[in-house]
């Protein structure tokens, strides 16, 4: 029904920042709630952020809050991460993730579409 693609990851040094995209296509944006999850190697999938369908309301796990700011702009059917303040912990692959609008979780069980992960590296 929707399909995301997610992009901006790549290497960046403690204290720096980068900016994740979520690019959908296939759907309308507004109808999903969109969710953050990062994966470490040998690790659990982790919930990092989310924001309902229209951007009022958003939700972060307490390792990133008030460094990652979630956004969305329903106009472009896109939404982003802008991940600052970066730690060698952050490091992982990003995904991004939909789910109807109807219902938001911050389980990953809870979400129906997943882009494929883009690879966050961050150097001490």
């Amino acid at each position: 029904q929707v399909q995301l693609v997610e992009s901006g990851g790549g290497l960046a040094q403690s204290g720096g920042s980068l900016r994740l995209s979520c690019a959908a296509s296939g759907g309308t944006l507004s109808n999903y709630n969109v969710g953050w999850f990062r994966q470490a190697p040998g690790k659990e999938r982790e919930f990092v952020a989310t924001i309902n369908w229209s951007g009022g309301s958003s939700y972060y796990s307490d390792s990133v809050k008030g460094r990652f700011t979630i956004s969305r702009d329903n106009a472009r059917n896109t939404a982003w991460m802008q991940m600052n303040s970066l730690k060698p912990e952050d490091t992982a692959v990003y995904y991004c993730a939909a789910r109807d609008a109807g219902s938001w979780s911050s389980s990953a069980l809870m979400y129906d579409y997943w882009g494929q992960g883009t690879q966050v590296t961050v150097s001490s």
